[in-house]
């Protein structure tokens, strides 16, 4: 391989984990507003296989424009190697972290350079490493959008609504259904940062896991339905979302939100009758959020767990994993 190339991840077709291909591809060159980073490891999200199989879970006129072949990826952490002329707060060595790019899928970060847009980067936190810090990103801002602060005035295309995080507090219960996940174990420790008291839902598997993040109440959804054990919950983040999430609006509270990240089948009249709203939105990257959930990460606050990294030539394998579901916490690739 030249000095003037790199290995990347393409896709070249849409389908299964088999069409991401290892590839030899130029090295990009920063643009105005960008820096090159060396990438160490990259956060696997699930934009990642929605890209690969073309987008299948989106409605026709709300998929994104794109077009093959096309690196995936959005999360890295790496160190940066160029700086364009007009970027300032960035220097050659620089440890970086950053959700690139996104709602776009323009991030190409399954690579080992990437030319990133130096407003989509922060400094990576001194106290963890490369591997720890690309799974925070998009899972992380995803939690502190719904949860803290949304940061933006972009509509969700599914909504006329504004989403508004609810003020957490000692006296503000919370359901997170799907906690062991990437955005589910960011939410429940953000959750517990502002003192609320969480509920947190996954298979049994996952309790002690999620007991150690500070859950204060477990329920094994393999065993009982979280709609006829809890009653007046002040917020249900439902990472799962989809088609069954209208059953946790049984949970809530007159006065209460729920928070799909992956829209389901609400009905507006039901709601207004129930007393609940149900808002959501799409996480977009932000510097500033990132660099405050870096300082939380810093410190010890909040925690990136690991399901499992593999070497950047593995992709496919990352991405069969995330098949079989039941991760706890992140995958990550490593580039060598």
């Amino acid at each position: 391989m030249s000095i003037h190339t790199m290995r990347a991840i393409r896709i070249h077709g849409h389908g299964g984990p088999e069409v991401l291909r290892d590839d030899e591809v130029p090295i990009p060159k920063p643009g105005p507003g960008e820096v090159l980073v060396r990438v160490h490891a990259v956060g696997v999200n699930p934009p990642d296989w929605y890209l690969r199989d073309g987008m299948s879970n989106l409605p026709p006129e709300t998929r994104p424009k794109f077009s093959l072949p096309t690196i995936p990826g959005t999360d890295l952490s790496g160190v940066v190697v160029a700086v364009a002329a007009d970027v300032d707060g960035f220097s050659v060595g620089d440890e970086v972290f950053g959700l690139l790019r996104f709602p776009g899928f323009e991030g190409s970060t399954y690579a080992e350079y990437v030319a990133a847009p130096a407003s989509d980067l922060t400094l990576k936190p001194a106290g963890i490493d490369h591997v720890h810090a690309a799974g925070a990103p998009m899972s992380g801002l995803t939690a502190w959008q719904y949860l803290i602060e949304l940061g933006h005035d972009h509509p969700s295309p599914f909504q006329a609504a504004q989403h508004r995080p609810v003020p957490l507090d000692a006296r503000t219960t919370v359901l997170i259904n799907g906690a062991a996940g990437g955005v589910g174990h960011f939410a429940l420790q953000l959750a517990k940062w502002k003192g609320a008291r969480v509920i947190a839902v996954a298979s049994g598997a996952h309790e002690s896991f999620l007991r150690e993040l500070g859950a204060d109440e477990f329920i094994d959804y393999t065993k009982g339905r979280p709609e006829e054990l809890v009653h007046d919950v002040d917020v249900v983040l439902d990472v799962v979302g989809g088609p069954g999430s209208k059953r946790f609006l049984r949970t809530l509270k007159r006065g209460g939100s729920q928070f799909p990240v992956f829209f389901g089948e609400f009905d507006e009249e039901e709601n207004e009758k129930l007393g609940v709203t149900v808002t959501g939105t799409t996480v977009r990257s932000n510097s500033a959020q990132l660099a405050e959930l870096g300082r939380l990460l810093d410190t010890g606050a909040v925690r990136v767990a690991i399901d499992s990294t593999f070497a950047l030539a593995d992709a496919r394998a990352a991405h069969e994993r995330a098949a079989r579901g039941h991760i706890q916490g992140k995958l990550v690739l490593t580039v060598a």
